[in-house]
């Protein structure tokens, strides 16, 4: 097999059978041989008779409680073969996350197939990315830093927010015709080397939801291996999906998941200044929320306990 896919759900109905249809409609196109899984992790909507109904070539997990991003991607690989013993023979020749609430352009597939595939370095690969009304959204970032901190949390010009200064690259670099090499690429879709997964290994389950994609390519970079940002490859992203049902517990979850990331990957000094931007930054930022929503200035609240302990 050249490509696994693998797409991980929670109560997506409204946009799954968009993000199926495009990529078997892409994937039609190619002499590729690949397979299509989908992780559902406890969704209480309509997501999983949608793709049982419309897919029946979709290899179908289901979850009983929502496990994470990273874990269900983790039992995603594994049941294709990766940390355990099945014959390297047997594994495809790369991994392709995808999140369900993306629509793929025609090409964009085989354009990270080849990028991927373009030089024994290459790790991983992203897309370029775009809302659904077709504007620019960032596709890959620097790996995050104490600015990146001060950017959310404190006033910051507009023009470092969009900017170097704010982990961003340049528009210029995604109108080139080439792929650009960067630190990390978005999670909504990572390309991967089955020699990099044999490596590096899975995501770190210690991260639930958020960041641990940064960590995951952290690690890869950490190995050697090349990431790259890929132009020629388009798809819309429409962002949020999973995580705007659930806004306090998304804001607290991305906070612990950016301490962990903190905590794992910077010097003491810089872990301690991190907390500290983070608490005095969180407790301003719950001094402008209203007091009717009760729910937001708790999970702000407990980010603040959670940087100072």
């Amino acid at each position: 097999m050249d490509l696994a896919v693998i797409i991980v759900t929670w109560n997506n109905e409204a946009v799954i059978a968009d993000a199926l249809g495009s990529l078997q409609d892409d994937l039609s196109t190619y002499s590729m041989r690949y397979e299509i899984r989908v992780v559902d992790c406890a969704s209480t909507d309509a997501t999983v008779d949608v793709i049982r109904r419309d897919f029946p070539a979709v290899i179908l997990t289901t979850c009983d409680e929502n496990i994470g991003f990273g874990r269900a991607n983790n039992l995603a690989m594994r049941a294709i073969g990766f940390e355990g013993q099945g014959r390297e023979r047997d594994l495809p020749g790369a991994v392709y996350l995808l999140n369900p609430d993306t629509v793929t352009h025609t090409g964009a597939t085989k354009a990270l197939f080849d990028a991927l595939f373009a030089d024994a370095g290459n790790g991983v690969v992203g897309a370029r990315l775009s809302f659904a009304d077709g504007s620019f959204q960032h596709s890959a970032f620097r790996f995050p830093d104490l600015r990146q901190i001060w950017t959310e949390l404190y006033p910051t010009p507009s023009r470092w927010i969009e900017g170097s200064f704010n982990g961003r690259y340049p528009r210029s670099s995604y109108d080139a015709s080439e792929p650009f090499e960067v630190d990390f690429a978005l999670g909504a879709t990572m390309m991967l080397r089955r020699e990099v997964l044999q490596e590096v290994g899975l995501f770190d389950e210690q991260f639930f939801i958020y960041c641990e994609e940064v960590d995951w390519q952290w690690r890869i970079r950490e190995h050697g291996w090349r990431i790259f940002c890929v132009p020629q490859a388009r798809i819309t992203h429409l962002g949020g999906g999973s995580s705007s049902q659930a806004r306090p517990a998304s804001l607290f979850n991305l906070w612990k998941s950016r301490l962990q990331l903190y905590d794992k990957h910077y010097s003491p000094w810089k872990r301690w200044m991190a907390r500290k931007l983070v608490a005095y930054g969180m407790a301003r930022r719950m001094s402008m929320i209203p007091s009717c929503e009760s729910e937001l200035i708790d999970a702000c609240r407990n980010i603040i306990e959670l940087a100072r302990s």
